[in-house]
């Protein structure tokens, strides 16, 4: 073994429960424009599971399942509050979001390290940021 052997070397994926497959891939593949790794239904669960990539080479799985429960958000609840993104510039992914009727909020500046960011959310209202890296 390695020295490094027992630390953590990243995220490599989230996983999300969607209530409308379609609607969700459509959204993360052809308007966020992640790649799809794998589809796969999982018949004795009534249930899709989709792999997505993402170009730091992390992943995000999507799942539907029946009727599952929705999200607590607001007020916010205890758990993952929200997935961030990182792009070089917000305003080009911004109007990207907005020609297909994605609604971002206001522009914010992190008061900690002076990056600016935006919201805006997924077909389920999954809080989604947007993280400029420059």
């Amino acid at each position: 073994m390695t020295a490094d052997a027992d630390v953590l070397l990243g995220i490599h994926h989230a996983a999300l429960i969607c209530s409308d497959y379609a609607r969700s891939k459509d959204f993360y593949v052809r308007i966020l424009g992640l790649r799809v790794l794998a589809e796969n239904h999982r018949s004795a669960r009534d249930s899709w599971k989709l792999d997505l990539a993402l170009p730091d080479g992390g992943q995000l799985e999507l799942f539907s399942f029946p009727s599952p429960a929705p999200r607590p958000s607001r007020p916010e609840a205890q758990g993952l509050r929200h997935l961030a993104f990182r792009v070089a510039a917000l305003e080009p992914f911004i109007q990207r979001l907005a020609a297909h009727g994605v609604v971002c909020e206001p522009i914010r500046v992190d008061e900690y390290t002076g990056r600016r960011f935006t919201f805006f959310a997924d077909p389920d209202d999954l809080p989604l940021e947007l993280y400029e890296v420059g």
